[in-house]
């Protein structure tokens, strides 16, 4: 197996890790407002992945970056070309890091009611098109003989990749309530618990769909393998999540998400950016990168990813209890009133103290 082979399995590697973790992240952000009846609810859902989530990004980072030194003309293909739906992933992204860090900064419903809002928006939109661009890559996009694409944002929005982006979002928000069910206890880890059971055997439906449609129309023969394996993942996630077994649900969701990343890089493979003309693919062989730079790339990788494997992992471990309502203390955020006073101290402007009284 020669180097950009090699390269191409270590990137759906790092996507696998990425969607999977990732995954109950965005589930979890999607669920807020549904099983978040109370602020306590709310804060509950946000800590259970609270130490872990921006941990769980890095995973995107080093899939960007692997491709870009592994792969620039792929790198370069789908970035121009998929510039807009990429920005919008890259706004919902920072939309959801800024409320996760503000919303305990103002100590008020409204405050908490638009970061809520922002985590929910920040989580969707990744979720959903995510969905859609691999979807489309799966199918094959327009590009011209020099590998640009050419065929507008509307031709991404084509009923497979929009069906694409409906079971992304659903795998996730059932991963994300499995993972729920998983890390708390009492009122929400029930409430979870059924969500979860509800949301299965739709996932079920619809993803088996969009497989079976991806298969007969795109795919090749040996990823009929990654189909069953999906198929049968999510089956026994139906049946654990209405036994209440939330840790064999919680492996289960998961491996249907990497069955999904095999269909969907076995569906592209030699290819890493399929063209509707296959005279004008990208592969694996004239979108790499030089022998001497996977070389280097890949001594690299050996000696770095068993530590960083290893940190994540115990971040895991030290974090793995489950908590409730009992363990979230009260609010210390300021008001909007000592954020007033704040400012008008600072800028020598008149403002509101912390008490209600006004000053010069």
């Amino acid at each position: 197996m020669d180097l950009p082979v090699i390269w191409f399995l270590l990137i759906a590697v790092l996507w696998t890790g990425y969607l999977v973790l990732e995954g109950f992240d965005f589930g979890v952000g999607m669920l807020l407002p549904f099983l978040g009846r109370k602020d306590k609810d709310r804060r509950v859902m946000i800590n259970t992945i609270g130490p872990v989530w921006d941990g769980n990004e890095v995973w995107l980072i080093t899939a960007g970056g692997a491709t870009f030194a592994a792969f620039p003309e792929w790198y370069a293909t789908l970035f121009s070309g998929f510039y807009l739906p990429l920005l919008l992933i890259l706004v919902g992204l920072i939309l959801r890091i800024v409320s996760f860090e503000w919303r305990g900064k103002i100590n008020t419903d409204r405050w908490r009611r638009w970061a809520d809002r922002g985590i929910m928006t920040g989580s969707y939109l990744p979720a959903l098109l995510w969905g859609v661009a691999f979807a489309n890559l799966v199918r094959g996009v327009e590009l011209d003989a020099d590998h640009q694409y050419v065929g507008g944002f509307l031709a991404l929005l084509n009923p497979f990749a929009l069906l694409g982006g409906v079971v992304t979002t659903l795998l996730f928000l059932t991963h994300g309530a499995v993972f729920l069910a998983l890390k708390t206890s009492g009122e929400m880890r029930d409430r979870s618990g059924a969500v979860a059971a509800r949301l299965a055997p739709v996932t079920l439906v619809v993803a088996g769909l969009w497989a079976v449609w991806a298969q007969l129309a795109y795919s090749v023969t040996w990823t009929w393998a990654a189909v069953v394996l999906a198929a049968g993942a999510l089956f026994a996630v139906v049946v654990t999540t209405r036994a209440r077994r939330e840790g064999w649900a919680f492996v289960w969701s998961a491996v249907a998400i990497v069955a999904a990343v095999v269909l969907i890089f076995g569906s592209m493979y030699p290819d890493v950016m399929p063209a509707t003309d296959p005279a004008n693919s990208l592969d694996i062989r004239n979108a790499s990168s030089t022998d001497y730079t996977l070389t280097i790339m890949t001594w690299v990788a050996v000696v770095l990813t068993p530590v960083v494997l290893l940190y994540q992992g115990w971040t895991y471990w030290v974090f793995r209890k489950r908590i409730s309502a009992e363990h979230i203390p009260e609010h210390t955020g300021l008001t909007f009133a000592a954020v007033t006073a704040k400012t008008g101290a600072s800028t020598g402007h008149g403002g509101t103290s912390p008490d209600g009284s006004t000053r010069a």
